[in-house]
């Protein structure tokens, strides 16, 4: 932890009790005007476990300008104990800080704090049904929380008492498929007009990544538990959402860990890390791919996204945990295109 940020904590820690959110920001808002342009990407930085030096990063893409620390430049606040993902809805980006409890919304135009959801136990992931409802996945609560987006407060939940951990979301129709990550392995299937879990599919250990393609099929990466034996396989499997059953595995070697699974946006090409590479495989593939697409066994990558709109592709480097990440960005084709730093733990991306 930097000087800076172990300043900040200290100086956070003294008011936060004292001062809400809103009132801390409207007393310590920065005079900076930043703007964002359309078309930018984000970065989410986890930040380290415990530290509260989690940040946002925004990258112009035409200018290859990187602003980084961004919501404490604009509101005068720290982003939180570690920043899990983010998602836009509604020229609105919806930050979730799992350790922190919390998710804040900001104007994506200016990086500007409209708001915050709380009552929340360990966030991970939002994902918007309408105008009027959200839903939350949580690390440890045991329940999906339902959010009221034009409020931002809590609502109601869904219970999955039997599945503590959920994780990555995807939608079909009304329906809406969620991962049972930490231990373990099972996706749950959402009637997203009833709120209630209509379906189990059982699958490979640790469900984490979760895509949709364009034929309507829905991917999910398992990661399989920490150690190696022959029963505990990574694997990619392909779900018939209609008949809510695996349509198709593809198992990894005994001591492979995949991570990260993103799709592009022609929802034709599958990518994920493996070790120290990017791997691509397309959704008609019979195999995995027994080379990967791009290899960087120097780094020590840890995120991976995609730009849905010109295929570009962006690998962070997490390099020793501790100093600030380096993200790199390659063309859709593999051509490397630049690289910048961004925060500490560059995790996700979240594209405009």
């Amino acid at each position: 932890m930097t000087l800076r940020s172990l300043s900040l904590l200290l100086l956070f820690g003294l008011f936060a009790g004292c001062m809400k959110d809103d009132a801390w920001i409207r007393e310590h808002r920065q005079q900076e005007n930043v703007q964002i342009p359309l078309g930018a990407m984000f970065i989410v930085n986890e930040g380290n476990f415990m530290y509260g030096n989690a940040t946002l990063s925004s990258y112009d893409t035409l200018k290859r300008a990187v602003q980084n620390d961004l919501f404490y430049k604009v509101n005068g606040l720290p982003l939180g104990d570690v920043a899990e993902s983010m998602t836009i809805w509604n020229s609105k980006g919806y930050i979730v800080i799992n350790n922190s409890g919390k998710i804040y919304v900001i104007d994506v135009a200016n990086g500007k704090y409209t708001g915050k959801i709380t009552g929340l136990t360990s966030p991970r992931f939002i994902h918007f049904i309408n105008e009027q409802k959200a839903y939350v996945t949580d690390l440890y609560a045991g329940k999906i929380s339902i959010i009221d987006p034009t409020t931002n407060l809590v609502i109601g939940s869904i219970p999955c008492p039997s599945h503590p951990s959920t994780e990555e979301m995807v939608q079909f129709g009304n329906l809406l498929f969620v991962t049972c990550w930490s231990g373990d392995k099972t996706v749950l299937v959402i009637d997203t007009e009833k709120d209630r879990i209509v379906a189990e599919i059982a699958t490979g250990l640790q469900p984490c990544g979760l895509v949709l393609d364009r034929y309507n099929k829905i991917w999910v990466l398992c990661q399989s538990l920490p150690g190696n034996n022959s029963t505990n396989i990574a694997m990619l499997q392909k779900i018939d959402p209609v008949a809510k059953l695996i349509e198709k595995s593809y198992e990894f070697p005994t001591t492979a860990k995949p991570v990260k699974l993103v799709i592009d946006g022609s929802g034709e090409n599958l990518f994920y890390l493996l070790g120290n590479d990017v791997y691509k495989m397309s959704v008609l593939a019979d195999q995995l791919p027994a080379k990967p697409f791009l290899a960087l066994q120097s780094k020590l990558l840890y995120g991976l996204g995609i730009d849905p709109r010109n295929g570009n592709i962006y690998v962070s480097d997490a390099l020793d945990y501790q100093q600030s990440g380096i993200i790199i960005r390659f063309s859709s084709s593999g051509k490397l295109l630049d690289t910048f730093k961004s925060g500490i733990i560059p995790g996700r991306f979240c594209f405009q």
